[in-house]
């Protein structure tokens, strides 16, 4: 599968409605608090992750990708035992980035999707590491191999959900 770049006049940008726009993140992120003690194996996906990637990929607005990523990302911290702040810069920065992404190349498609989720994943690893780790001094490990699977596993759930969002995104 080939990425190609696009020019600004062949982008599609769409938009979600307000229950939408509301609706998924809250379920996305209360999901993602409450399966994991339900299913433990469940721990390994990050679905507020896959819905800021799908919403600044579809919107192709940096500025609205930043502001997603930093409302889902607070959201989410809210709900964890961690710094308030942790999963809400790391979201802000692939929020920006995927929008931005978004802008320059088709991904439409399943396989540049599932490309654009690795990346992100292991983007949002790392600033959610970095920080963790530099600026609040908690202790983590990392751990390559766990990365890469886990950022496999998300890429293929990532294609369902982007799948699921393509169904409530309106053209613009």
């Amino acid at each position: 599968m080939a990425i190609t770049y696009t020019s600004g006049e062949q982008v599609e940008v769409y938009r979600f409605s307000i229950p939408a726009t509301v609706l998924i993140p809250l379920a996305a992120v209360f999901l993602q608090a409450w399966l994991p003690l339900r299913l433990p194996f469940f721990s390994i996906f990050d679905l507020p992750l896959l819905v800021t990637i799908g919403f600044a990929t579809a919107r192709r607005s940096p500025l609205a990708g930043l502001f997603t990523g930093s409302l889902i990302g607070i959201l989410q911290d809210a709900l964890t035992h961690q710094a308030i702040g942790l999963y809400g810069i790391a979201l802000t920065v692939v929020g920006f980035g995927a929008s931005s992404l978004g802008i320059k190349l088709d991904v439409e498609h399943a396989g540049a999707r599932f490309l654009l989720t690795i990346f992100f994943y292991i983007v949002h690893e790392v600033v959610y590491f970095t920080i963790a780790r530099g600026m609040v001094g908690l202790r983590m490990a990392w751990s390559w191999p766990h990365e890469f699977w886990s950022g496999l596993a998300n890429a293929l759930l990532g294609v369902l959900v982007f799948m699921l969002l393509d169904r409530v995104k309106q053209r613009t």
